[in-house]
């Protein structure tokens, strides 16, 4: 046991060994080849060291060679840059002295139809002015460029010049119509759009005009300009207003047929009408003035109301009156032509000019644009600012000789130049204090002059004299009368303008604001001003009839002509402003005549009464006395009432329905006494041949008093 436990130990300690040694001799081959590799490795490096310091001796040498001949590369191409460059500034330099040379033909040939070459040229010209200039001012040559460069701006002016005269045309009248026509018809109005210039040559316009601005440091061409502008601006309304005259003249309505390129078969458009009235009575005011006033004719022959004809009709013909003023007519349609036109021009000038500012602010530089359309607007505006004057001028002198119908002619132009003015202002926003102020200028000597005619009129109607040979013989209405109610009527239809031109003369602080209500008053107090007047000189009147119920025929005509002719238009409610009872003052009025006329017929009833009619008993024998008595009853009545028949059949009543109630009103006072008094005669014998007394029956006498007041009869 003990042997074998010794043996065991030894035999691990051998094997350890063993491994042990065997380990040793790997990491000693191990390290040998390590070593063996190490030097390997050191060769190798020693190799690349080698050839990496033969490469950078290489390189050293190569790079001694090669920096040199860099150098001296970049300076020859260097030489070069700078031999390109002196030749290029040459060839740039000596080019300016060809300008002059180059640029000759198109300069001398101008610039028409090849604007583009010729702006070309001015520019090489403008370069080499620039270049002697500042490089050489000394030279000839520069003398030379610049007087090229001025001939290319000469020529450029007067190509700017040409374009505008050769393309410049009057606006046709009927494009300006259709421009300012307003068609009640269309929903939305077309805008007609007012070429002036053809595109391309607006184009070639504007850019000229940049480059003389630019380039050419001259404003010159601004005053050419407006002159061209300004001309055809004044040719256009001159245009349209020769259009009216010719157009209108034989039509008495202008139309205005579609553009050229919309043009219908038949025309469709027609500028506005003024009242239909105003013609009319211009012509009857300006009889009344030329007859009415001066005492060379007599009589009533108007018929002013509408519907007169059949109710109120003026029983006067007016057949010789109408030839007689045959030639005034025709003139006074002139007239009409003339207002239109003046009228449709103010127009037409607010919508040519506002296309003229659009066109002129493509073309005029924006701080020049206000100067320059101020300018260009002066000979249209100041031609229509004459017209107006003249026109307040013609007024004033008809004033003058009391042509009270001049006023009506001022009326449709005020209205309309009042209605227009904000637009006109608009148009104006810019131009100087002078041109702005020519409209309000001649709307005021418009109100003006129109006040003055107003109250004129007013006093002539108050002063008008009373002569016999003046008065209508049948007591109808006064021409006084009907001219008065139709210059009235004329004020309805104008009642803003004219209750404006009443208040433009008031000074007092409640009309300095002049609100349409205050307007309203003073028109209203101005109309109750001629009715007072025309009532008092109608009462004035009636006193030259030696018959008094001539007179009350006369008057109650008048009134109820007046109060009829009120109510068949507005004018009674603008009286009712300021009188709230005129309607009830002229009813009463009426009645008072009705009842002054009806007086006429007591010398023919008063022989009907029973005063001194004798006293008798049924059977009784009159007396001779008592028998005369009621033969000269008989007597009395029938020759009053023949005599009063004979009389006033001749007078007139035009109101059929007034006619007739004082017809039946008179017939039946007269038949009811007459038949009375028939009655308490029936069972008396006065006379032995009744029928020399008792000539009528009462039917007969209602048929002779139904006969009243009808020429005719």
């Amino acid at each position: 046991m003990g042997i074998t436990s010794r043996m065991v130990p030894t035999e691990d300690a051998s094997a350890r060994k063993r491994e042990i040694e065997e380990k040793l001799k790997q990491e000693q081959e191990t390290l040998s080849f390590i070593r063996e590799n190490m030097e390997k490795s050191d060769q190798l490096t020693k190799g690349m060291v080698s050839i990496l310091s033969s490469f950078e001796s290489r390189l050293m040498q190569l790079e001694n060679s090669i920096i040199p001949v860099h150098k001296q590369t970049e300076n020859l191409q260097r030489l070069q840059e700078n031999v390109d460059k002196t030749l290029s500034c040459m060839d740039h330099v000596i080019s300016y002295y060809h300008v002059a040379k180059d640029t000759d033909r198109i300069i001398r040939e101008g610039p028409t139809g090849r604007l583009d070459e010729y702006l070309a040229c001015i520019a090489k010209i403008q370069k080499a002015v620039e270049y002697f200039q500042d490089n050489n001012p000394d030279s000839p040559e520069l003398n030379t460029v610049k007087a090229r460069f001025e001939k290319g701006k000469e020529l450029l002016e007067a190509e700017f010049r040409s374009l505008l005269t050769r393309y410049s045309k009057p606006v046709p009248p009927i494009l300006i119509l259709d421009a300012i026509t307003v068609d009640e018809e269309l929903e939305v109005q077309e805008d007609v759009v007012l070429e002036h210039l053809p595109e391309a040559v607006l184009q070639d316009i504007i850019c000229i005009a940049g480059w003389l601005v630019e380039y050419g440091r001259n404003q010159d061409f601004m005053n050419v300009y407006f002159q061209i502008r300004s001309n055809q601006l004044d040719r256009s309304i001159k245009g349209l207003k020769d259009h009216f005259r010719k157009n209108s003249a034989s039509s008495g309505i202008l139309y205005s047929p579609a553009v050229p390129t919309k043009r219908k078969d038949t025309p469709t458009k027609k500028a506005p009408k003024r009242p239909g009235t105003i013609r009319k009575a211009q012509n009857l005011l300006k009889q009344y003035s030329q007859h009415g006033l001066d005492g060379k004719k007599g009589g009533s022959n108007l018929t002013p109301l509408e519907g007169y004809d059949h109710d109120l009709r003026v029983k006067h013909p007016s057949d010789a009156l109408t030839e007689k003023h045959g030639a005034a007519a025709g003139k006074d349609d002139v007239l009409d032509i003339e207002i239109d036109s003046y009228i449709h021009c103010i127009t037409a000038f607010v919508k040519l000019a506002q296309s003229e500012y659009v066109l002129l602010a493509e073309i005029i530089p924006e701080h020049h644009q206000k100067k320059t359309f101020d300018s260009l607007i002066q000979e249209a505006l100041d031609n229509l600012m004459l017209e107006g004057d003249n026109i307040v001028s013609a007024a004033r002198r008809a004033i003058m000789r009391h042509d009270y119908s001049a006023v009506l002619t001022i009326f449709p132009i005020l209205r309309h130049l009042k209605m227009n003015k904000s637009e006109f202002d608009t148009t104006l926003q810019g131009t100087a204090a002078s041109t702005k102020n020519k409209l309000p200028t001649l709307i005021t000597s418009m109100e003006t002059i129109g006040a003055k005619a107003l109250e004129e009129f007013a006093d002539s109607i108050k002063n008008d004299p009373d002569k016999e040979y003046n008065m209508p013989k049948d007591g109808t209405v006064h021409e006084l009368t009907s001219n008065a109610i139709l210059f009235l009527q004329q004020l309805l239809d104008f009642h803003e303008t004219a209750g404006a031109m009443l208040a433009s003369q008031e000074t007092s602080s409640s009309a300095s604001s002049y609100t349409s209500e205050f307007n309203k008053r003073l028109l209203s107090s101005y109309i109750c001003k001629v009715l007072g007047n025309l009532q008092l000189n109608l009462l004035s009147k009636s006193k030259v009839y030696e018959d008094s119920a001539l007179s009350a025929i006369f008057l109650h005509n008048n009134y109820n002509y007046i109060l009829k002719s009120l109510e068949k238009s507005e004018l009674i409610q603008l009286v009712t402003v300021t009188q709230k009872k005129a309607e009830s003052s002229y009813r009463e009025l009426i009645e008072q005549q009705i009842q002054m006329y009806q007086r006429s017929w007591l010398k023919v009833t008063e022989h009907l009464t029973d005063r001194n009619m004798p006293v008798f008993q049924p059977g009784t024998k009159l007396k001779d006395k008592e028998r005369q008595v009621i033969k000269d009853k008989f007597k009395g009545f029938n020759d009053g009432l023949e005599e009063l028949c004979k009389i006033q059949k001749g007078w007139a009543i035009p109101d059929k329905e007034q006619r007739d109630f004082i017809r039946q009103a008179q017939r039946r006072v007269v038949s009811d006494a007459y038949r009375a008094f028939l009655q308490r005669c029936a069972n008396i014998s006065f006379t032995k041949n009744p029928e020399k007394y008792h000539k009528y029956r009462p039917e007969e006498v209602e048929e002779m008093i139904e006969k009243l007041f009808d020429t005719s009869a």
